[in-house]
């Protein structure tokens, strides 16, 4: 079996991915048996993380009936086995330092990662402990257990290093492909060299320049970079501060772009922009017959289930931003209130989607950054018909455990879906709020 390798697959990363089991192609698989118990701490949870925990179950339940989990059991379809095995049976004697000896779940994941190292280290070309649990791959480095965080839903693009996403290009162009540009409102990818035109991507804002001084900004729409449209200096007289805001401000209110991500520091204008496209489709252009709201609730620190009052009481710390938003855009609160009575503005946490339907609505998403993949695509695939959806987020402020700039929820949609013409994404690099604000998230 040199050919093949071991890993030892920790809590985190079944609680981050319920199938990541059948990511390990080829090889065999050891779930430690605390594991198990962990597992059951979170199956009575209602959010992303119950719902795994209870679909792992479900999944090594149904392998019983394959064979006993005491053994390697094959899993159906597959090349891999997966085996469930117990630490030791005393800590105190086994062979983890002094320190580790408390029988903590990570330290018995540790135990058995080392007791496995020493019966199948001629058997396995490598034995692994597979974790998101950043301290647990610092111990198993400090003894010599090889570990690795869980890559498989990462794209290549974040695997190598490469620059995040941030759909702006710049472009330098033949004098007169501007000139066409201003004369027709387009100009046809025709105009530059072939390996520069595959390099543009559909919804990509380009920033243009010639050598001779002239300049454009436009958005790549199939074979051509077009103009940009600003739907919102026709309702509510709003025009973007800087190219970027441009660029959001139009795939906010493009039609046939009904995915949208927004990113960017604080105060850069994502929520902004978002509430005043929402209002501009919905109230006045009556493209869509309600807002729906929603955000992670990760930052607070405590379940929501904990907060007294209704479930519109309960969101009301979390709907603090929109609020102010719609204050300053609209002067007071009136409108807002109104269309929350009649239903045409909707507060939900993300825990409340799984299950739901939307359509004829806009769906805003804030804090996406603090989301797992798999929950944004719980959210992404409960869109119907005539849905725009919008992810917010900051990918430099994450709260949530095992997540980072780069396996986050956003930051992966991001890389997935770039270049696909239903999904735009813009990031907002420039704070727009105050000086003061710009100055506190550049360097604090």
């Amino acid at each position: 079996m040199k050919n093949r390798k071991l890993f030892i697959v920790d809590t985190s990363v079944l609680l981050y991915d319920s199938k990541s089991i059948l990511s390990f192609s080829g090889n065999d698989v050891v779930i430690p048996m605390i594991v198990l118990e962990e597992l059951d701490r979170f199956k009575d949870k209602q959010n992303e993380v119950g719902h795994n925990a209870r679909e792992v179950n479900r999944f090594l339940d149904e392998l019983r009936s394959v064979g006993h989990l005491n053994d390697w059991v094959r899993i159906p379809e597959t090349d891999i086995k997966i085996k469930v095995v117990r630490s030791s049976n005393d800590l105190a004697s086994s062979n983890l330092p002094h320190e580790l000896r408390n029988g903590t779940g990570d330290n018995k994941i540790l135990d058995t990662a080392i007791n496995l190292r020493a019966v199948y280290h001629n058997v396995y070309e490598k034995i692994v402990v597979i974790t998101k649990d950043i301290n647990l791959r610092i111990k198993c480095d400090s003894l010599g257990v090889l570990a690795e965080d869980y890559y498989s839903d990462l794209p290549d693009s974040v695997r190598d290093g490469s620059p995040v996403y941030s759909g702006i290009t710049q472009v330098i162009f033949e004098s007169e492909a501007i000139d066409t540009y201003y004369k027709d409102g387009d100009i046809p990818l025709a105009y530059l060299p072939v390996h520069q035109r595959h390099t543009l991507l559909n919804n990509q804002l380009v920033v243009g320049t010639s050598h001779d001084g002239k300049s454009m900004l436009g958005i790549v729409k199939g074979h051509k970079i077009i103009k940009l449209r600003n739907d919102l200096d026709k309702t509510l007289k709003i025009e973007g501060k800087s190219k970027e805001q441009k660029g959001a401000i139009h795939l906010l209110c493009d039609r046939e772009v009904p995915l949208v991500s927004l990113t960017g520091l604080a105060g850069s204008g994502k929520t902004f922009l978002s509430l005043v496209a929402a209002m501009s489709m919905s109230y006045f252009d009556k493209r869509y017959s309600r807002i729906v709201i929603t955000r992670s609730l990760e930052p607070v620190g405590r379940d929501i289930g904990f907060l007294p009052g209704t479930l519109e009481e309960k969101m009301n710390p979390w709907l603090a931003p929109f609020i102010d938003n719609f204050r300053n855009a609209f002067s007071d609160l009136t409108l807002f209130e109104m269309m929350k009575k009649k239903g045409q503005i909707e507060v939900s946490p993300i825990s409340h989607i799984r299950g739901r339907s939307f359509k004829d609505s806009i769906v805003v998403v804030d804090e996406c950054q603090n989301l797992t993949i798999h929950e944004l695509k719980t959210i992404i695939t409960r869109a119907g018909e005539n849905v725009k959806l919008i992810l917010l987020g900051d990918t430099d402020q994450i709260d949530t455990p095992y997540l980072n700039k780069y396996n986050n929820g956003l930051s992966l949609v991001i890389e997935k879906l770039k270049g696909q013409k239903l999904f735009g994404h813009i990031h907002l690099d420039k704070g727009e709020r105050s000086d003061l604000a710009t100055m506190g998230s550049k360097l604090l």
